[in-house]
């Protein structure tokens, strides 16, 4: 008999990892107030007798297919929870609620698509609403034996897993007092404002105002213009009390007191009215408060004082401090070992203590400022980066003045620098000085280009990340382009300048990449700024040995005692010299203080797809060998966990506990009642049950080989699975063959295959439905990512199966055409994926926020992830192979600052049960030049960025506006750069040498899949091309934009590099036309994820003999996939060659032979970019097109 509870894994009791609140508004407060306990809870019981099972229905043949009926159980999506919302009895940690209990409609969620994309600047995911924070949730000590002595504290009020949150407005942060109490005031937000949004499955939306454009009220960005919101909030006060505050104004997109802000990334002009490439967040006026609330800002922490800035309104700047205890946040650790240590009282006023004037602030503040403990002279303040004079030698003794920030952030004529052992940003203004490009020898990235004429501008190997113009210790000394990369190298110094040079802002991450070197940090000392909670690193400013400067707010944080000492040069007093503070990418081994749980161990759930299609397709004998391959590099430690489902017309369950003679089916046939027949044994240790899995895995593949079931019921599977993996989290790995067809979650046809090469509309690049949103929104509250394998031979609506992998931060494998045996090329794809997909490293429950210089402001992600708060994303699991684009803005003007600097946060559990933070930090120099401006473009990343905006506009209005804002792009920053340049002719089309690709790689962008009309496109292709574009890292990207043609019968004669005792040809770069292929030649393309070799007709027979293994041209098979090993130089260049180029990116490509009458022939050609088609422009034809838009 089935048991009716279920059990869980040691060390979790009964409490998975979800925080729900039910709906309603509460007090927004700062988050490190103490809270009282919720008494509307879902019990402890919740989840025994909600996911388990009527034992009588339940059979348990071995490795048989008993179908049974179920009887009528609790439906995850359907039915109202078995419980009382408002019960009183106790908080539980972990409740979800249902779907049916939320305020939402399944018609409403995607139809308002669009406008989702048009109106949120928070996320490039559909709006998903701002927290209104709760209170925090009392969470028992649990201990597991292997963590006997982790406290769980209690989760952070800002925890926002499951609340209720409101689409539209940000509400105001309530008042409290130092006995850490909370308001009974809950912030009304007018019914007016509010959408009905699914409770607990919203992104972060933010309110923001009108944007108006920059010339002639003509705006052409990808994220599409803001309507103006004006709400009117409630403040709460200390307590009940406290009299409420009533303020009825707009709230702040920006921080308060904020200068005026246009667009962040305008691509506009005025010729024509196409739709713009991204939104122009303006600031509203401050939400001001009164001294008296003001003085209870800040709470006392682990001893210390935190500075809460004294305007309410948790400003869009990733310097916020309102949402850094968000429950597994980095900002959760809150005692003295992760702060500065700092015994002297601090100023609560933001004004005073970060300096730049906030006038709405301090014209209703009455009470004096507090006047500083340091004596300040009256010289006139200096940008950041000012050298002061240095200590002589000798360190003083005595205990360091107080830390008091003067009026200008930048500036602190009160203290003296602590010698640094490099010139670092202390001496920044002598190395900076001949910064600005105009008054100096005009560098080669300024050298004007004349696209029409000059058609040879490729570069003979690849195009390098462009250097930052810092001092070459700083240089050294900044993160890596591969790792940390902005689309301008030279920071604009106001938003009108940015606007000026029609470049977009941003960024692209790729956090956690594969490293062969990382400096890794045990110190119990965690050091950060006290106010904007920075991690320390390279480009922090020393005042003497016991201070540091924080380079983002320009806080002044006093050195730990501990930080004084360095391990590596085993010396004392030089905190300068720690690895810390020489490496801009570190990772920190972080404390129980960061925890809220013990570290989840690594749990791997597979459901597959068994039907009559998955299993004439072949792949379950392919994906069963890669696990038993794999099964002991699965990453994880000895608490590993694993389980199976397969799915078909009914859910079949595995029961693989420790002690049976082999695994037993369990068969669940109603799949409008799905439930967990043996919730206790489904889920095994990997090592305890090695040998049951091992026989699972060797019979699975002929289990189902008479089957005649044709129909899918993957959403009852998924339903299944997300129970299943509730209690602890982990990844959910999903194989899918076809169009769901059964149960929740099916899916129609939508596709028309006569509209496949239309040049009008394309249509439903959106999903059909909202359940696999809900569905992967649920999974990302329980720390659950879900991977999806799409192996189709017909459509199968990835645009709605690709939501379970892009809001709980999963990734997408998408195989067209796939079989076994008659498409090998995918075959072996799939089987060297897996490989890598299994083996490589992972993290858990992991959250990642984006912190930049004080003045700037991030206002659209992109990635696969759920948007927390303003700067915070949710990564239920990260992989070293996701990658995440940044829009950002210029909210101040950055006048008294010489450098801005970005930094990324990365918090995660590792494989082996460790809480781990990966910190990049960027450095980038500010001018205040249009020239300077446009010689420090990056025009990949720019290129990459504008990628990703397009596929938001394709989805939320047209792909037309999509195209048209692309060419748009090029023709606004071009025209803005000619207007700048004298003497030149109307004829002749000219750009910097940093931009001179741009035009070139933007036609790329329009031929790639996902944005090409006019050719025969499968929407599953077009829409999975998107899901590239918003996921891949940047280097892998632009080879999918703009492929790598080499010529390679003649690698002998190449020069060559050795890697590794290889000798490694270096073919030059070919220009993307037919013109350069030759019959007497061979050519390989690399596209990213295929390599193309193409053989001309006349080819030397020598080549074709020595690298090809056959006699001459005609003997060459049509399906050639492998290079044979043969005993010639010539083989041997040739595979090292490509065994190169393999190895420079995660999954490994295919290769594919093409001859001239292989019908793959039409598949390298539609690469050659440069060359015209019946739908498309020649390289030339774009550039003359371009011209002739500039002219109008």
């Amino acid at each position: 008999p089935v048991q009716s509870q279920m059990q869980f894994p040691s060390g979790y009791g009964s409490h998975p990892p979800n925080y729900s609140a039910p709906s309603g508004h509460y007090s927004q407060v700062p988050n490190k107030a103490a809270a009282s306990h919720l008494d509307n809870q879902y019990r402890a019981s919740y989840y025994p007798t909600y996911y388990s099972a009527p034992a009588q229905n339940v059979m348990t043949p071995s490795v048989g297919t008993n179908v049974l009926n179920t009887q009528e159980s609790q439906h995850l999506y359907n039915k109202t929870p078995p419980h009382a919302v408002g019960s009183a009895e106790g908080p539980l940690q972990g409740a979800i609620s249902s779907s049916s209990y939320l305020h939402t409609s399944a018609q409403q969620s995607y139809s308002a698509f669009g406008d989702h994309y048009s109106t949120s600047v928070s996320s490039s995911i559909a709006s998903q609403g701002f927290p209104l924070n709760s209170d925090r949730y009392a969470m028992p000590v649990v201990s597991s034996a292997m963590y006997p002595n982790v406290p769980y504290p209690p989760a952070a009020a800002g925890s926002v897993y499951g609340q209720a949150f409101t689409s539209q407005g940000l509400p105001a942060v309530g008042q409290f007092k130092e006995t850490s109490t909370f308001s009974s005031q809950s912030a009304s937000v007018p019914h007016s404002l509010q959408q009905h949004v699914p409770v607990g499955y919203n992104t972060t939306l933010a309110t923001v105002s009108s944007a108006q454009s920059v010339q002639d009220n003509i705006c052409r960005n990808l994220t599409g213009s803001v309507a103006k919101v004006n709400n009117q909030i409630n403040k709460g006060g200390s307590d009940s009390s406290q009299p409420v505050h009533s303020v009825s104004q707009s709230l702040p997109f920006t921080k308060p007191g904020a200068g005026t802000s246009t667009s962040s990334a305008v691509i506009s002009s005025v010729r024509t009215p196409a739709p713009s490439l991204s939104s122009q967040p303006q600031p509203s006026p401050s939400v001001a408060q009164s001294p008296e609330l003001a003085l209870q800002e800040g709470m006392q922490y682990g001893g210390y004082v935190n500075n809460q800035a004294s305007s309410a309104p948790a400003p869009l700047s990733s310097s916020s401090d309102d949402e850094e205890e968000d429950e597994e946040d980095e900002e959760a650790a809150i005692d003295s070992s992760s702060t500065t240590s700092s015994a002297s009282p601090v100023l609560n006023n933001y004004d005073a203590l970060e300096g730049g004037g906030y006038p709405e602030t301090r014209s209703v503040t009455n009470s004096p400022v507090p006047a500083p403990s340091a004596p300040q002279t009256s010289k006139a303040s200096k940008p950041f980066g000012y050298g002061y004079p240095t200590l002589q030698p000798g360190y003083q003794n005595a205990a360091a003045p107080t830390p008091v920030q003067p009026s200008n952030p930048g500036h602190h004529p009160g203290f003296q620098h602590y010698p640094q052992q490099y010139p670092g940003v202390n001496q920044l203004s002598s190395s900076l000085g001949g910064l600005s490009l105009q008054h100096s020898q005009q560098p080669e990235s300024l050298r004007p280009v004349n696209l029409t004429q000059d058609r040879n501008i490729l570069p003979v190997s690849s195009v390098p990340a462009p250097v930052p113009n810092l001092n070459s210790d700083l240089r050294k000394l900044n993160c890596s382009p591969d790792s940390f990369r902005c689309t301008l190298t030279n920071i604009p110094q106001t938003q009108a300048l940015l606007n000026k040079a029609k470049l977009p802002l941003g960024l692209l991450l790729h956090p956690f990449r594969d490293l062969t070197q990382l400096p890794v940090i045990t110190s119990s000392t965690i050091v950060r700024c006290r106010s904007c909670r920075t991690y320390i690193n390279p480009f922090v400013s020393f005042i003497d040995q016991r201070r540091w400067k924080c380079n983002l707010c320009y806080r002044v944080n006093d050195v730990p005692e501990e930080f004084m000492y360095n391990p590596l040069t085993r010396s004392y007093g030089e905190p300068h010299k720690r690895p810390e503070v020489q490496n801009s990418t570190v990772e920190f081994i972080a404390s129980s203080d960061y925890m809220l749980r013990p570290p989840q161990p690594a749990v791997y759930l597979f459901v597959l797809d068994v039907s009559h299609n998955a299993v004439e397709a072949g792949y379950l004998t392919i994906v069963c060998q890669s696990l038993l391959e794999n099964l002991d590099k699965l990453p994880g430690d000895s608490r590993t966990r694993i389980g199976f489902i397969t799915f078909d017309s009914t859910v079949q369950f595995y029961n693989l506990q420790e002690g049976l003679s082999q695994p037993q089916m369990l068969i669940v046939s109603d799949i409008d009642d799905i439930f967990l027949p043996t919730p206790d044994s489904l889920l095994v240790n990997l090592h305890e049950s090695k040998e049951l899995i091992k026989d699972l895995l060797i019979a699975l593949p002929n289990m189902f080989t008479n089957t005649r079931e044709t129909h899918s019921a993957l959403g009852p599977a998924l339903q299944a699975a997300f129970k299943l993996m509730s209690p602890t989290g982990g990844r959910i790995s999903v194989f899918q063959t076809q169009l769901p067809s059964l149960g929740a979650g099916l899916l129609h046809s939508r596709e028309d295959p006569n509209q496949r090469s239309s040049t009008k509309v394309v249509q439903h690049l959106g999903p059909a439905t909202d359940f696999y949103k809900k569905l992967a929104l649920d999974c990302s509250g329980q720390q659950t990512a879900v991977d999806l394998f799409l192996l189709s031979s017909q459509y199968s609506d990835l645009a709605s199966l690709a939501c379970m992998s892009k809001y709980s931060a999963g990734c997408i494998y998408y195989y067209p055409s796939f079989h076994r045996s008659h498409n090998p090329a995918q075959a072996e794809k799939l089987q060297k994926d897996l490989k890598r997909y299994l083996t490589r490293k992972i993290g858990f429950e992991a959250v990642m926020r984006i912190r930049c210089t004080k003045g700037l402001s991030i206002h659209t992600f992109h990635g696969n992830f759920f948007v927390r708060s303003t700067d915070l994303l949710s990564l239920a699991n990260v992989n070293p192979d996701a990658g995440f684009a940044v829009q950002m803005s210029i909210e101040e003007s950055l006048t008294d600052t010489s450098l801005v600097c970005f930094q990324t946060a990365l918090l995660y559990t590792s494989s082996k049960g460790e809480r781990r933070i990966r910190v990049h930090t960027l450095c980038l120099p500010v001018v205040s030049s249009l020239a300077d401006v446009y010689a420090g473009a990056d025009v990949q990343a720019i290129v990459c960025l504008l990628a990703n905006m397009a596929v938001d506009r394709s989805v939320s209005s047209s792909l037309a506006d999509a195209r048209d804002a692309l060419v748009n792009a090029v023709v606004d920053s071009l025209a803005a750069y000619m207007s700048t340049a004298s003497n030149l002719q109307q004829s002749m089309l000219i750009a910097p040498n940093s931009l001179k690709l741009f035009p070139l790689y933007i036609l790329a962008l329009l031929k790639q899949k996902a944005f090409r009309t006019g050719m025969s496109t499968r929407l599953d292709d077009r829409v999975y091309a998107m899901c590239q574009m918003k996921s891949q890292p940047l280097v892998h990207l632009m080879k999918m934009i703009h492929p790598n043609l080499y010529r390679i019968d003649k690698l002998v004669n190449e020069s060559t590099i050795h890697v590794n005792d290889r000798v490694v040809p270096q073919p030059p770069l070919q220009k993307l036309s037919a013109e350069k292929l030759t019959r007497e030649g061979a050519f390989l393309m690399d596209c990213g994820s295929i390599f193309y070799i193409w053989i001309g007709k006349n080819c030397d027979n020598n080549f074709i003999k020595d690298v090809l293994g056959y006699p001459n041209y005609a003997s060459v098979p049509q399906k050639m996939t492998q290079l044979p090993e043969v005993d010639a130089l010539s083989s041997e260049r040739t595979r090292s060659f490509v065994s190169w180029l393999r190895d420079s990116r995660p999954l490994s490509p295919v290769l594919q032979v093409i001859k001239d009458e292989n019908p793959a022939k039409t598949d390298f050609f539609q690469h050659l970019i440069e060359d015209r088609t019946e739908a498309a422009f020649s390289y030339y034809e774009f550039l003359l097109n371009i011209q002739q838009q500039i002219c109008k």
